[in-house]
C-alpha cells in the first residue's frame, strides 16, 4: 500500500502550482498573481522561485471569490481578511484566558 506524504496533512504546506491552485479556486492564474501583488495571498516559493499554494491558500482564494461576488473591492476584502485574522487571534486569547481561569479556580478554595 502506498504511503501518503505527511505534507498533505499540513494545510499550510505549499503543494499546488499556480495552474492547479487557480483551477481549484475557479480563477485564472493571472488573478492569483494580482491577489499576491495586492497582499491578499502569499504562496510559498520553491528554491527556484516557483509559487506553491497550500490547501489553506486555496480556501482563502475561495473566500476572496465569495467576497468579490458580494461586491467588495480588493481594499474591502483586505480589510475583511484582516478583521477575520484579528477575530481568530482574540478568540485564541480568550480561550487561553478561560483555561487559565479554570486552572486557577481548580486550585482556589470554594467560597
Amino acid at each position: 500500500m502506498a504511503r501518503i506524504r505527511a505534507d498533505w496533512d499540513d494545510p499550510d504546506q505549499g503543494l499546488f502550482g499556480i495552474s492547479v491552485a487557480a483551477q481549484l479556486a475557479g480563477l485564472h492564474p493571472q488573478t492569483l498573481r494580482i491577489y499576491e501583488r495586492e497582499g491578499l495571498i502569499g504562496p510559498a516559493r520553491t528554491a527556484g522561485g516557483t509559487r506553491r499554494y497550500s490547501r489553506h491558500d486555496v480556501d482563502r482564494l475561495r473566500e476572496i471569490c465569495l467576497l468579490t461576488d458580494e461586491g467588495l473591492n480588493l481594499a474591502g476584502i483586505r480589510r475583511v481578511l484582516a478583521l477575520e485574522a484579528e477575530a481568530r487571534k482574540l478568540r485564541g486569547q480568550a480561550q487561553r484566558m478561560r483555561a487559565e481561569i479554570d486552572r486557577l479556580r481548580g486550585r482556589a478554595p470554594d467560597r
